[in-house]
Order: C-alpha cells, then sequence, then structure tokens
C-alpha cells in the first residue's frame, strides 16, 4: 500500500476520533488491582487506535462499597493508583478517562481523572448525586456544582508534584490543531437529571460527551440508558459514550451488567456485550460532521447565545492520530433507506402517505377532479401514478379521473409500452395511447434536423424533440380535461441535471415525486404493491422494478441500448453522494472515503472517484438552474430538498471548481 493510500484510507485523515469503552473487573475496595486492569484495557485500547478510552465511575475504587469511601487507607490507596496510572500513561497515545474518588478542598468528590501522556489534564467532579432507593452518594460525597478549588498534590510521570485547579463550570477540553475534537464528562446521575451537565458542555462546544457510569441494572433499565443516550446525543448534536461498572462490583443486593453504549446524534454506532468484563467497544466518531450539522442548526446557536455558554472556557491538550486503516462504524450503503426492515416499512408508510396527502391538498385547494399523467411503464411513473390512484381514492374521486398516456416514441421498448397498458387497465384509470413520432418528423423537420433527410443522427436534440413533444401534449391535454399535470422526475434526477428544462421530468403543475430519490421509489413502489394494491397489480409493479432504467428515446434498431447509469453514474453511489454533499457539506475525499467503506466489494475507488467527480460536475455547474425553477412537490426526507424554497439554495451560476480540486488532490487515482 503507498503512503498516500495509507494516508487516504485512515480514518483520523478524515477527522473521526476513535472511542473506547471499556469494562475492567472490579476488584472491590482494591486500587492496586484495578490498577493492573486498567493499565492492560489502556494498552490494549491504544493499540487498537482509540482516542480516548472511557473508564466506569470509580472504576479505581469501585462503586458499591458504601462507608468505605470515608476511609483514610482507601482514599490514599485510589491517590496512589491514579499516580501510578499517570505514570503509564506517558506512553500511551489514547487519553484515559477514570473514575476515582479524590479528597479536595476538605471534601470528599466523586471524580473522573482525564490522563495524558503522563499527566492528569483534569478533574472533573459529580454534579448530581442520588440519594433514594438504594443509593446514598450524598452520605459520602460533595457535590461538585459550587466548587472552586484545587485537585490534591499529584506526581507526573517524572514524579513532579502539581496541582490542578477544578471549578464548577466543568471544562471542554480540545485537541490542538482539531477544534472539533472536543469533549466533556459527566457522571452518571448528571445524565439523569432535567438540567444535565452535558447541555452546556455541548453549548460550550464540546462534540463528544462521556458518561462515566456505575447504575445497577434492573429489568428495563438498559432500554432505559438507551433512550437517555439517544435522545441527549440528538438534542444536544453530539456523540455520547456511555462507559458502565460491571462484573465484580458489590452484589449485596444488586448487580451491575457493564453496559457499553456510544451514540452518534441520535444514532446507536456500537454497543458492547453486558454482563462481562475485561471488555472493549470501539466506535469511529465523525466529529467534523457534527460540527457541520451544528452550524446548520440556527437554533442550536441561539441556544448557545441564550444561555451565555462560554466558548473561550477550553483545557487543551496534544493530539497525535493514529494511521490505522481499519474502520469502526458501519457505513449505510443506502442512507435514503434505513436496513432495518421495521424502520424500512415505517418510513414507506410515511413518505408514500406524505405524496398521497400533498397529492391530495393540491386537488382540494385548486377544486380539480382531474389530472393527467405521462405513463412510460418506468419507475417514476409508475409511482407517481399509484400515489395519485391513492389520493383519488382519499378523496372519493374516480379513479377513471386519471388519464394516463403512454406515449411511445421512436425508442419505446415493447415491454415498457406493454407494462405501461397493463398498468393503467389494473389500476382502472383512464388510459390512451398518443403516438408522437408524427409530431417529432414533422418538428424535425421544421427544425431541419439531419434525421428529417434519412441521416441516423440521434443527438441531444432528437432526444428534446421527443422529451419537449410529450409535455406539449400533457399540458394541452390537461387544459381539455380541465386538470393538471401531475410530475414525474425523482430527487436523483434533479441532483443530477438529468432532465430537459421546461420539459420532461422537469416540469408539471404538482411533482409527487420531487422529495424521492431514486433508491427509495424502488422501495416504495414494492412497499405499495404488497401493503395497498392487489396480487395482479403487485406483479405488474415488479415487472417494472425489474427493467433497467432508460430513456428510451434512440430507434431500437439504431443498435444502441440507452442506459441512463452509463451516463450519469449508478444511483446506487449518486444517491449516496447527494446524501453527504447535501445534507451534511461534506468535503469529497471524505465522501469518497466513506463510498469506499460502504462499497469496496462492488467498486473501486478509481470508479467512485470518477462517478462521484461526475456528480460534483452535474451538481454545482450544469443543475441548479434547473433546480430554481421545479414546481412545488412534497418533501420526504429531512435536509433533503433540492427546491429553491427548501433545504438548497444556491446560484444557478456556481461552478464545481474548489470541490473538484479537493476531490483530485485527496482522492488516489
Amino acid at each position: 500500500m503507498t503512503d498516500e493510500m495509507q494516508t487516504f484510507l485512515s480514518p483520523a485523515t478524515h477527522g473521526f476520533v476513535r472511542i473506547a469503552c471499556v469494562t475492567p473487573k472490579v476488584h472491590i475496595a482494591d486500587p492496586q488491582a484495578n490498577l493492573a486492569e486498567h493499565i492492560s484495557l489502556a494498552k490494549r485500547a491504544d493499540e487498537a487506535g482509540a482516542d480516548l478510552v472511557v473508564f466506569p465511575e470509580l472504576s479505581l475504587s469501585a462503586y458499591a462499597i458504601d462507608d468505605l469511601f470515608t476511609q483514610e487507607v482507601l482514599l490514599e490507596s485510589c491517590k496512589e493508583a491514579l499516580e501510578a496510572l499517570i505514570r503509564e500513561s506517558e506512553n500511551i497515545r489514547s487519553i484515559l478517562i477514570v473514575g476515582v474518588p479524590l479528597i479536595i478542598s476538605g471534601a470528599i468528590y466523586n471524580c473522573a481523572a482525564i490522563l495524558h501522556r503522563g499527566n492528569c489534564i483534569g478533574i472533573v467532579p459529580k454534579t448530581y448525586l442520588p440519594n433514594y432507593r438504594e443509593y446514598y452518594e450524598k452520605r459520602y460525597f460533595a457535590s461538585g456544582s459550587q466548587l472552586m478549588g484545587e485537585a490534591p498534590m499529584l506526581k507526573d510521570s517524572k514524579g513532579r508534584g502539581y496541582a490542578l485547579f477544578v471549578d464548577s463550570k466543568v471544562p471542554v477540553f480540545r485537541a490542538y490543531g482539531f477544534e472539533a475534537f472536543s469533549f466533556g464528562v459527566e457522571i452518571c446521575e448528571d445524565v439523569w437529571s432535567p438540567v444535565t451537565p452535558s447541555t452546556r458542555l455541548a453549548l460550550n462546544g464540546a462534540t463528544i460527551i462521556v458518561n462515566l457510569s456505575a447504575s445497577p441494572v434492573v429489568v428495563g433499565k438498559s432500554r432505559a440508558r438507551k433512550r437517555l443516550c439517544a435522545a441527549t446525543s440528538e438534542r444536544l448534536i453530539c456523540c455520547y459514550a456511555y462507559s458502565a461498572a460491571g462484573p465484580g462490583e458489590s452484589t449485596t443486593d444488586l448487580a451491575w451488567d457493564g453496559q457499553s453504549l456510544i451514540y452518534e446524534m441520535g444514532d446507536l454506532l456500537a454497543e458492547g456485550e453486558r454482563f462481562t468484563s475485561d471488555t472493549m467497544t470501539l466506535a469511529d466518531i465523525d466529529v467534523n460532521r457534527i460540527i457541520q450539522d451544528r452550524l446548520r442548526n440556527g437554533t442550536f446557536n441561539d441556544a448557545r447565545v441564550f444561555s451565555a455558554a462560554n466558548q473561550d472556557m477550553f483545557r487543551t491538550f496534544s493530539y497525535t492520530p493514529h494511521n490505522l486503516t481499519d474502520f469502526h462504524r458501519s457505513v449505510p450503503r443506502f442512507p435514503y433507506v434505513p436496513a432495518d426492515k421495521e424502520r424500512l416499512d415505517e418510513d414507506c408508510y410515511e413518505a408514500f402517505n406524505i405524496q398521497v396527502h400533498g397529492l391530495m391538498q393540491r386537488l382540494s385547494t385548486s377544486h380539480t377532479q382531474n389530472v393527467v399523467i405521462g405513463i412510460s411503464g418506468g419507475l417514476d411513473s409508475t409511482h407517481a401514478v399509484i400515489v395519485a390512484c391513492k389520493a383519488f381514492d382519499r378523496l372519493g374521486i374516480p379513479r377513471t379521473n386519471i388519464h394516463g398516456y403512454t406515449m411511445p416514441g421512436f425508442g419505446t421498448s415493447t415491454g415498457s409500452r406493454n407494462d405501461a397498458l397493463k398498468l393503467m387497465k389494473a389500476l382502472g384509470i383512464s388510459s390512451e395511447v398518443l403516438d408522437i413520432r408524427p409530431a417529432a418528423k414533422r418538428m424535425l423537420l421544421d427544425i431541419g434536423h439531419p434525421f428529417s433527410r434519412g441521416e441516423r443522427v440521434y443527438d441531444v436534440n432528437f432526444e428534446n424533440v421527443q422529451a419537449g413533444l410529450r409535455t406539449d401534449f400533457l399540458f394541452r391535454l390537461a387544459g381539455e380535461k380541465k386538470g393538471f399535470v401531475v410530475g414525474t422526475g425523482d430527487l436523483s434526477e434533479l441532483a443530477l441535471g438529468w432532465c430537459t428544462y421546461g420539459v420532461g421530468d422537469h416540469m408539471s403543475h404538482y411533482n409527487v415525486n420531487c422529495g424521492a430519490p431514486k433508491t427509495l421509489i424502488q422501495h416504495l413502489i414494492r412497499w405499495a404493491a404488497a401493503k395497498e394494491f392487489d396480487a395482479r397489480t403487485g406483479r405488474i409493479l415488479q415487472s417494472v422494478l425489474e427493467r433497467e432504467i432508460s430513456p428510451e428515446l434512440v430507434p431500437i434498431e439504431a443498435g444502441v441500448i440507452q442506459r441512463t447509469e452509463d451516463k450519469v453514474g449508478p444511483y446506487e453511489l449518486q444517491d449516496f453522494n447527494l446524501y453527504y454533499i447535501t445534507r451534511y457539506g461534506l468535503k469529497p475525499s471524505k465522501v469518497a472515503f466513506l463510498s469506499y467503506q460502504a462499497w469496496k466489494d462492488k467498486y473501486t475507488l478509481p470508479e467512485i472517484r470518477k462517478w462521484l467527480e461526475l456528480f460534483l460536475l452535474r451538481f454545482f455547474t450544469l443543475s441548479q438552474f434547473k433546480r430554481s425553477a421545479v414546481p412545488n412537490g412534497p418533501k420526504l426526507i429531512s435536509g433533503g430538498a433540492l427546491s429553491p424554497r427548501g433545504d438548497w439554495r444556491a446560484p444557478s451560476d456556481g461552478n464545481a471548481k474548489i470541490w473538484l480540486d479537493e476531490l483530485k488532490a485527496n482522492v488516489p487515482e
């Protein structure tokens, strides 16, 4: 592997921070035995490339030791173990976050100590102390909410003593030269509080929040933790890493399960095995994506301002990224299509009904009882007509008021034409065949196109004459039927500009598909076939799904098989690119890295780079003027609409230079 490829394939190159939540075997009130467990796990995590290693609450002492926390020998032994771990950390690249009881300003505090390269760079005390049911923490500990003082004298790896100032503001720790890598610490009960330290930490700039926990387990507790961590990471637009104490804790009346959870903006990235010890749960966190999402969220910035957050309050640390090429994160191939069947079913239900109700509203407010749809037998027009059928059903309008036209041109195949006719018949809509070839020949003759002189010239203008005539007929037919044209063009075509301006898939009176990417439409049709229509219609819909995507504009006898994806790239790759470029604004090189992680067993890196380069060119340079004039249509996906009235607004005369330059400079050929 070349150095260039090594650099490209390292997650650290693309702004990923690797977290390890570890669960050591707990030795009750035996800090030296716990120290040995910590050293072993810290070295394993460092070898695995971890940047942050998160231990459980009070990991050096154990949690369930009750009044032993007030024993001088225990507290001294914990301090000695902490100093020994500080010395061991000198040769460990990872940042270690460990739990330890410490005497500060004459009281005992439940603390997290942040260790790095032979020093303790911070002490964070627990704010909220549970004192109900089985919890008695106020019996031993003081709350860190008002702490103003110094940590006990600690010795660094050189044996030099130093004191660390601690206050109630709970600082954010930030890496030199990598501001997006910034983290804060809270401890167990802190996340259960109505007012959490994590809120202040996130508003002060922390992209990662870690929680050291020793929460005992009862039936259903693990689900509650997951709900809390998921909601916190989504609400605060951050990563939330939770590391709980496990086997070995005292079981006088309670048990511990060692649950490890790592969430990013509501999504579970990794979960450790419960009821085991000496384990490590790894995940690569996309901190740059977190920053990008915060930039797009004005409410987050308002909350920062209203709360008087102090983003200048940081403790900085040196950061040496790993150069490993393994990747601890699952990258979905189809970001618009959930892999989980239950969630996919729910998403299809919602998307389909959004489309249906959007069309119902337009029909109601325009007092219209008729629509016109051009039906080719392809994916998009098929989906548009089944949406229209359900809208008419729910409004109590007969389906015969849906006027479907299949308009064969010079390249229309028998299969697609037959599917279109079968579909219209099965759905019970009005159907007609309108052959556009005579009109097309006349127009080609009038404009002096070589085809009219018998030459086999099948250029873009030859294709656009057919597309334009279909639209002309549909709009005039809508006037005759006293209705409007339902559009069929999808989100993927809009992103790539794969539509003729003002005609075809670009223009209509209302477009039900404008928010649906191509990869999702296939699943929507499959879902509707199973859930909304009879078996006969379902078989026809399945036939449509099996046909290769083609504009069918060039005569079959020309010997040219038109495949749309030969021109614009595989839709599965281009939908992937669309998602990460528009939803998160990621650099092209990072999109290529993620695409490679998702698709490397099907596409080579040069292929991924080639189609991403085409996407950038078409999206930023060739297509925006078309998107600036699109008709109304329902938004389906958060952050995924390309209407100029919605999520994406851009100059019609922009260019793709800086995106193309970034791609070429950072992605190996």
